[in-house]
């Protein structure tokens, strides 16, 4: 009998399991798993015992496909906000992953896109197969790297961040632990036998990252590593019209098949993911990123280019948008600007950084000496 619940909880031992099981969605996020998500996490954070949280996908296809985009398409087109309600939990469950206080090992085999690496590139241990194909693949449907995404991608080794940002290309294994957004490789048919060491022996005082890392093997070879010389020349220019001149003129075939690439996605999306990441690697914090990157996702859903984007590629499949403006000269950078401007008191900011303390002591006050 098949289980239609969209996330599966069940312990195993000391570790409590989740499964999202929405696999012929390849596991797409709905705001109702977010929230059951979130309300495990409460349940394992107050649960002396339970010693560690596993997160795996239904299915053999992959983790998670990203969130729901059918849904956000409709949502869109009708000018609603449910939208908005989605991101702001999911976002809030993204930090709340990266700063778990208890061992949350996320299973990355397969497909993980979007919302999927937001609720497992922040994990303390995280876990990918040779199967892995991990990407933040937003600017090919007129959208922007989020959960988190804008915040790995600035933090990743020289400019390979921004490359992967702008193309939104999928890496394998090597090339995800190369750019910080994974720890280990396991061998896919070896995951069976880690998920079940990790319910037997954790309550044993066994160290989690320990058991992880026995059943541990180098990745198969990567590309990222050996393109570094052009990827981080090209993209180190201060605008997308620049980086696609470098990648033109590099010589190499890869840097002219990525500037094919980064001509076809929404020319809006790309100028502001490039702030986006360039804006998130001064922020210095998870929580300054998301709050911009919720600030940055409320713009990009009002503009066309999303809801032209995801009919292109999801909903027709005729892979031939239709992006206003068209061009990446007609995007200026006060329209880049906009994408980062404060949100009204109507709209509401997303809050999770602390806001900084305003320093009164050059105001007339007594000064410490």
């Amino acid at each position: 009998m098949n289980d239609d619940r969209p996330v599966l909880l069940e312990t195993r031992g000391a570790c409590l399991h989740l499964t999202l099981n929405r696999p012929r969605a390849l596991n797409a996020l709905s705001h109702t798993m977010v929230r059951i998500l979130d309300e495990a996490l409460t349940r394992a954070e107050q649960d002396a015992a339970i010693v560690s949280v596993l997160l795996t996908g239904a299915g053999d296809r992959g983790l998670c496909a990203g969130g729901d985009i059918r849904a956000l398409h409709d949502d869109a087109r009708a000018s609603g906000r449910a939208s908005l309600d989605f991101w702001r939990d999911e976002y809030r469950l993204n930090a709340r992953i990266a700063r778990f206080p208890k061992p949350y090992v996320a299973l990355m085999d397969g497909i993980v896109m979007g919302g999927g690496v937001g609720v497992s590139a922040h994990a303390g241990i995280r876990v990918v197969t040779e199967r892995s194909r991990v990407a933040m693949p937003e600017t090919a449907i007129g959208f922007v790297p989020d959960v988190g995404g804008t915040y790995l991608l600035a933090n990743a080794p020289g400019r390979l961040g921004t490359h992967l940002a702008l193309t939104g290309r999928s890496v394998g294994a090597a090339d995800a632990v190369l750019c910080g957004l994974a720890d280990h490789h396991v061998p896919s048919r070896l995951l069976p036998a880690l998920t079940e060491a990790l319910g037997e022996e954790t309550g044993s005082g066994a160290s989690v990252e320990g058991i992880v890392q026995r059943f541990a093997t180098p990745p198969p070879a990567g590309e990222l590593a050996a393109q570094r010389a052009w990827i981080d020349h090209c993209y180190a220019a201060d605008t997308v019209e620049e980086i696609v001149r470098r990648l033109r003129t590099s010589g190499d075939p890869a840097a002219g098949a990525a500037a094919d690439d980064l001509l076809a996605k929404s020319p809006t999306a790309l100028k502001v993911t490039l702030a986006a990441v360039r804006r998130a690697a001064r922020l210095g914090t998870l929580e300054a990123v998301l709050d911009q990157e919720f600030r940055v996702s409320s713009r990009a859903f009002e503009q066309p280019d999303f809801v032209e984007g995801v009919r292109a590629r999801i909903i027709d499949k005729d892979n031939a948008p239709q992006w206003k403006p068209g061009s990446l000269s007609e995007v200026d950078d006060e329209q880049v600007a906009r994408f980062f401007a404060p949100l009204t008191p109507g709209e509401r900011e997303l809050g999770l950084a602390p806001r900084p303390v305003h320093d009164t002591s050059s105001q007339g006050g007594a000064q410490a000496g």
